[in-house]
């Protein structure tokens, strides 16, 4: 069986917002396959117990903590830099940091709206931008944004969210377009309702993503290791001819009656 175009095996990669959910799903995914992967988020005391639970694992990559908050670009390009230093290079960097909450439009503040753009977009547009400069002087690299299904069609009492995450799967075909040429692959995910802490205590969402039986195709709900399935893949040079797009995960399609 011929495997070896999807390994990550002695890359550098950085996952924002990987302190849980779909992100520590990430981290520790790639450092299974031999990644040495940067583990942050706003909060030290958050990142480094992921870290240090993949230095102790079995995992053959190496894990770093460090505490970044994606509205703040300096804080960002001192991420890039660490990495850089820490490992001899940036091959992936995955913008999956973000925020939402749930509020009718007439109740939404000006603050509230920006606090959520500010994450979502800004954030994504400082890590592309500050992994860019690296990777289009350095031999290329992937970009990963991570967007989701409300930013395709919408989503009642998230609009911040929603709005934002539809700039980002916009801004990915438009950097991609840009970055081609210098070997920078701009990819975006889309994931639908994935069983994750914040779904549940937003959404009231009780499955459990132990009890979710990946076996089953008639499912709308999914769990954080299938979104690192597609992360991985895009991550990897199994992905070498797909560039600005964005892979939509969301199980069996809610067809109109």
């Amino acid at each position: 069986m011929t495997t070896s175009q999807f390994s990550l095996e002695g890359r550098a990669a950085v996952v924002t917002g990987s302190s849980s959910g779909l992100g520590k799903s990430m981290v520790e995914r790639f450092a299974d396959d031999g990644a040495n992967v940067v583990v942050t988020s706003r909060e030290q005391e958050n990142v480094q117990p992921v870290a240090d639970g993949i230095n102790e694992s079995e995992a053959d990559g190496e894990a770093l903590a460090f505490e970044c908050d994606v509205r703040d670009r300096e804080s960002v390009d001192e991420l890039v830099e660490r990495t850089v230093e820490e490992f001899g290079s940036l091959d992936v960097f995955i913008n999956n940091a973000g925020a939402s909450f749930q509020a009718p439009v007439a109740e939404i503040s000006e603050n509230g709206w920006k606090t959520i753009v500010d994450i979502n977009l800004h954030g994504t547009f400082h890590g592309c931008q500050a992994a860019g400069a690296y990777m289009r002087e350095n031999g290329g690299g992937k970009i990963i944004n991570i967007a989701s299904v409300a930013g395709q069609r919408g989503s009642r009492r998230m609009s911040p969210y929603g709005a934002a995450k539809a700039a980002v799967i916009n801004f990915t075909s438009s950097l991609a377009a840009d970055w081609a040429e210098d070997d920078v692959w701009v990819n975006c995910i889309a994931p639908g309702l994935v069983a994750t802490e914040g779904v549940k205590s937003q959404m009231g969402v009780e499955d459990d993503a132990a009890e979710i039986d990946r076996t089953t195709a008639d499912r709308t709900i999914g769990t954080p290791e299938e979104v690192a399935d597609l992360a991985q893949f895009l991550a990897s040079p199994a992905s070498s001819y797909i560039v600005g797009e964005t892979m939509t995960i969301k199980g069996r399609p809610r067809l109109s009656e």
